[in-house]
């Protein structure tokens, strides 16, 4: 099922999306992240929409089509504000899903903090809440697994360096897709990745992303208490963020949260294991929420 294409005003901005399904079914906003753009939903929007789903994947802020920033700011807290207008541009009502990943997960985690009743279920894949990320350092036990974090989140220091790291990303970006899903044919997805940041300003944007999310007030706003349940998936074999954080996510996960590792799936899970993904999403989105509504 190819999607419709669409322009969609919210929050000042004009945005670019992929829709799956028919306007009057109930909304399922799809939030990608870095290096990717709203194609990775291509298996879970067409499945969500047979089973009675309108699902909308936009390219993010910053993401070409969709303008850039019109405040320069490309923090989570900024990228929630988009999320909650979309969600009123698009007629969702309290039936609504949040589905996020990669730097869409940290983008549900900020709306479940800044709105949480707006969606009914939320959906977060490949990268825990920040909380989780910080946690290894506090226990001498689990230090080795934070350092070994710190290890593959290199490109993240590099992605501070302006200009430099602007003019790497196509080295760059077909990089992680290799070391990030190993094993997993991303080339054309790496590909549709740059198309959306061939222009200077959309490069130095999808970097603020890194840039203005890891200032202090950043963290301490990531590092917040979650405001509803939701459903975190994560990869086994994820070259990017250590499956070893899953069970120190839990903590952090409100009451109802379920966590779930993926065997044979990378950091793009979506696309690597779609059945499997499909099925934990379709099942936690059509579940009764804790008020007895779906």
């Amino acid at each position: 099922m190819n999607p419709e294409r669409l322009r969609v005003s919210a929050n000042g901005l004009a945005f670019e999306v992929l829709v799956w399904g028919r306007p009057d079914d109930p909304l399922v906003l799809c939030l990608h992240g870095f290096p990717d753009t709203p194609w990775t939903w291509r298996e879970l929007g067409p499945y969500l929409a047979a089973r009675g789903r309108r699902v909308v994947a936009p390219f993010l802020r910053g993401y070409a089509p969709t303008d850039l920033a019109p405040d320069d700011d490309y923090s989570a807290p900024a990228i929630a504000q988009d999320v909650l207008a979309l969600h009123a541009a698009l007629g969702g009502d309290t039936r609504a899903a949040l589905v996020g990943h990669d730097w869409g997960a940290v983008v549900t985690y900020a709306v479940t903090q800044a709105a949480p009743a707006t969606f009914a279920r939320y959906v977060t894949l490949a990268v825990p809440p920040t909380a989780a990320v910080i946690a290894p350092f506090r226990r001498r036990a689990t230090l080795t697994i934070g350092l070994g974090q710190l290890r593959r989140s290199w490109y993240t220091a590099f992605n501070q360096l302006p200009g430099i790291a602007e003019r790497s990303l196509d080295r760059l970006i077909p990089k992680l897709w290799r070391d990030w899903s190993p094993g997993f044919a991303g080339r054309g997805d790496a590909e549709t990745a740059l198309t959306a940041l061939q222009r200077p300003e959309n490069r130095r944007a999808a970097l603020r992303y890194y840039r203005d999310n890891l200032r202090p007030g950043a963290i301490r706003t990531g590092i917040a208490p979650l405001g509803a349940p939701l459903l975190y998936l994560h990869g086994v074999d994820d070259g990017c963020m250590r499956v070893e954080l899953l069970p120190l996510a839990e903590p952090h996960l409100p009451p109802g949260s379920r966590a779930v590792a993926v065997d044979d799936a990378g950091h793009f899970l979506q696309l690597e294991k779609p059945e499997v993904v499909n099925g934990l999403i379709g099942r936690w989105i059509a579940e009764r929420d804790p008020n007895g509504q779906r």
